[in-house]
């Protein structure tokens, strides 16, 4: 293997921005030549941004892609990068729109291209095609049957997509048969919590089996439900991590290989400026010296990113959300400051008559640390008159608190063009415990996908970090250890109707991420009782569910993209 400097190139591109997508590669090309690359890696569909959807049945999109594809081996040549080879995901296709019994029309795959000299010199289809969780890529694209090995300065080198490095044969066993030295795998791998221990183990196992080093390049940033963490890597044969890139900002690794190995990443709390306040700059380095997130650090930098890029990749400049003083608005305010800057920020305080003075306090507590703007608006004039003229009691009463507050923020929304963030988490959107039209309004939910537990851990994690750095702490103490209540009626706590959060959350993730049935929890040791309350809660509230907002995916199954249920359907779980 003669020595070869491999750049690869952790960035965030956006989905049907074809033309942006294309300069971020020739920005990011210029840097890599200037660091000496002779080989600059990009991720899996990368000019169309990941994922496509139903855009990758247009024909229209898959020309535009291809052309693109065409126009950047020209345009680097143009620059004097002619003798980069440079590998570009892209969605490929034909042509003939003949339709064929299973096979979608012009047979679009995703691709990588291999660029070089002002042409295309290598083409590569995904092998692998995914269909499990977030995944429906037999939906969309027409799988490969061959290798791609390319010759870059002595050095033999084989492509390989995403896919194809979690699943046996096909292109790990080709890159073996033909004797590459390097094996490249470019990827749009969505984050999970942990998920970078087991890309690690996997791409040590992969570089032994494929006989060569291994180079494997993620995307970062958010995409809707979805966010990637980059965690780009070289693995060498024997598999010796060589370099590391950090998590959740762009990062171009450069490594020339042979190289020697690097030392093992550690776990860390600490906070990743670059990745707060707006769109991080792309760095250069050789993937050393970062220490690798603690489990609360990452989840909460996934929360920030993914709330960051769907404000900024939909042309949002501000978001507003309601501060009731609890755990789950002040989490959320907290984020939305990281993410966005506190100055696009805004805080409503919609107290009702049955809103405590701590609650009220702890709202304004809420800004005066975050710096975020605030008002209060309060809602019983509003609430009587409805009151006036309806004369509801009950649960109905209670209801129409928070379907006033949604309407407040929605109008505010409307005349002051802020994104309304919903702040339910997953315990609430699994039980059904929530309002629609309510507290169920907004564009986006960033902790929708974590469960009421996680969500003190996360906000006691970022009081910890806020304290360290000798910041105020942006989550008062009393929002975190106050029993939590919705206050839509008089000493009402969450309790009176929920059991214990920690029991529950529990028994939830047994059912919702691991899809166990009654009988195998009232096995577990799950009172009968409550299994069957709370799976009934959980079924019925799949309508509701299917009318929240989007939010980030950070566990192995979300509710959206993930689990995926009908509204209609007598199935209850027996075993009870």
């Amino acid at each position: 293997m003669s020595p070869l400097t491999v750049a690869l190139a952790q960035v965030n591109p956006t989905v049907g921005d074809v033309a942006g997508n294309s300069r971020i590669v020739l920005d990011t090309c210029r840097l890599a030549a200037g660091a000496g690359a002779g080989l600059v890696v990009f991720p899996e569909m990368m000019l169309t941004g990941y994922p496509i959807e139903d855009l990758a049945l247009r024909h229209s999109f898959i020309a535009a892609s291809r052309a693109a594809g065409e126009q950047l081996a020209v345009d680097l040549a143009a620059e004097g990068m002619g003798d980069l080879t440079v590998v570009v995901g892209l969605l490929d296709g034909t042509d003939d729109a003949d339709p064929e019994l299973g096979v979608p029309r012009y047979r679009p795959a995703n691709a990588a291209w291999v660029l070089r000299a002002g042409r295309v010199i290598g083409r590569y289809r995904k092998h692998h095609l995914p269909n499990y969780g977030v995944f429906d890529e037999y939906r969309y694209f027409v799988p490969g049957d061959g290798p791609c090995l390319v010759d870059v300065g002595g050095t033999s080198v084989a492509v390989a997509v995403c896919e194809d490095l979690w699943q046996d044969g096909g292109p790990v066993e080709w890159a073996r048969d033909a004797g590459a030295d390097l094996l490249l795998v470019i990827n749009g791998s969505p984050y999970e919590r942990a998920k970078d221990d087991v890309r690690l183990d996997l791409c040590r196992r992969r570089a032994a089996e494929a006989g060569c080093t291994l180079a494997y390049v993620n995307m970062v940033g958010g995409q809707d439900e979805l966010v990637f963490d980059g965690d780009s890597m070289v693995v060498s044969e024997d598999g010796r991590l060589v370099g590391r890139a950090p998590q959740f900002v762009p990062y171009l690794l450069v490594t020339t290989l042979p190289a020697d190995p690097a030392g093992e990443p550690v776990r860390s709390d600490r906070f990743i400026d670059v990745a707060l306040r707006g769109e991080p700059a792309l760095i250069v380095g050789d993937g050393t010296g970062f220490p690798y997130l603690s489990q609360n650090a990452e989840v909460y930098a996934a929360l920030v990113t993914g709330l960051r890029d769907y404000v900024r990749k939909n042309g949002f400049a501000s978001v507003i959300l309601g501060l009731s003083g609890g755990i789950d608005s002040a989490l959320v305010a907290a984020i939305a400051c990281d993410a966005l800057g506190a100055g696009n920020v805004h805080g409503v305080s919609m107290p009702s008559v049955y809103s405590s003075e701590h609650s009220k306090s702890d709202a304004a507590l809420t800004a005066q640390r975050t710096g975020l703007n605030f008002r209060t608006v309060s809602i019983a004039p509003m609430v009587g008159s409805f009151q006036e003229a309806l004369g509801l009691t009950g649960l109905a009463e209670e209801n129409l608190q928070a379907r006033v507050r949604g309407v407040t923020l929605m109008g505010l929304s409307n005349a002051e063009g802020h994104l309304v963030l919903a702040t339910g988490n997953k315990t609430e959107l699994a039980v059904g415990y929530s309002t629609i039209y309510g507290d169920a309004v907004g564009g986006f939910a960033p902790i929708k996908d974590v469960p009421k537990s996680e969500v003190w851990a996360l906000s006691r994690w970022r009081n910890t970090v806020a304290a360290a750095r000798g910041e105020a702490e942006p989550i008062p103490a009393s929002s975190i250890e106050k029993p939590p209540s919705a206050e839509l009626r008089p000493g009402q706590l969450d309790s009176d109707s929920l059991p214990d959060y920690a029991l529950l959350d529990r028994l939830l993730d047994h059912y919702v991420e691991l899809d166990r049935g009654a009988a195998f929890l009232v096995d577990s040791g799950f009172d009968p009782h409550l299994v069957e309350r709370v799976l009934r809660m959980t079924d019925l509230a799949e309508y509701k569910r299917r009318q929240y907002p989007p939010g980030t995916k950070v566990s192995l199954k979300a509710f959206g993209r993930d689990r995926r249920l009908p509204i209609t359907s007598r199935w209850r779980e027996r075993g009870v």
